[in-house]
């Protein structure tokens, strides 16, 4: 039988288990990569431009600052996430204490999704219609206030866009994870549906993955949708 009901209700406990370690991988990632990607999206497009300098010299101030970060964004983007799990053990070993589970697990994820959702908020930004910016710095707003009032007001729809693009990503990487002790239900599909050749588990972890992953992009595309001013 391809797929036993009765073999899928066995194994809820097991199932529902691996879900909240997913969700758990995923939300401690996902809060890193919103406090320092956030961050670091606006340094990418305020170094981009220039936007406070106020002479040649803060110009190619700016363009150094925008060059290294954009070379260390753009280095972790270019490796595969599973050499970024490997490779960080022994960090993941410092922090945690640990290599395997979903806590350990949160270290290379939140590496992997840092530069990521970065560039996705350094996008956004560049949508913002230029006129909005330089009208603010001509009525004299300060730094602060452009950023507060103008950048991140305007750009709320994107970064709702892009905040959704990572909770996806983060879940297939949590899913890889799984391969090498992550726990959660890439952990599962592995243990249950490949080795063992379950095709109940493997079913099951499929139609999961699908399901939040749907949930999650028409939630993320509503709420994108309403705070949208355009």
């Amino acid at each position: 039988m391809l797929f036993d009901p009765s073999h899928f209700v066995d194994m809820l406990p097991d199932i529902w288990k691996a879900f909240k370690q997913t969700i758990l991988m995923v939300g401690i990632s996902l809060a890193i990569s919103l406090i320092i990607g956030l961050p670091l999206g606006l340094l990418l497009f305020i170094t981009s431009k220039g936007l406070f300098s106020t002479s040649r010299t803060g110009v190619l101030g700016n363009r150094f600052v925008n060059v290294v970060v954009g070379f260390i964004v753009n280095l972790i983007r270019s490796i595969p996430y599973i050499i970024i799990l490997v490779a960080l053990f022994p960090l993941t070993k410092i922090i945690v204490g640990d290599t395997i589970g979903p806590i350990a697990a949160s270290v290379s994820l939140s590496v992997a999704a840092i530069p990521f959702f970065a560039r996705l908020v350094e996008t956004s930004l560049r949508e913002i219609d230029k006129g909005v910016i330089e009208a603010s710095i001509a009525a004299g707003a300060t730094r602060w206030m452009i950023i507060k009032e103008v950048l991140l007001p305007e750009a709320k729809s994107g970064v709702i866009q892009g905040i959704t693009m990572t909770i996806i990503s983060l879940v297939a990487y949590s899913a890889m994870a799984g391969i090498i002790g992550g726990g959660g239900i890439g952990d599962l599909a592995i243990r249950f549906g490949y080795y063992r050749y379950d095709n109940t588990i493997m079913i099951a972890t499929v139609v999961i993955l699908i399901v939040i992953v749907q949930i999650i992009q028409l939630t993320g595309d509503g709420i994108a949708k309403k705070v949208d001013k355009r």
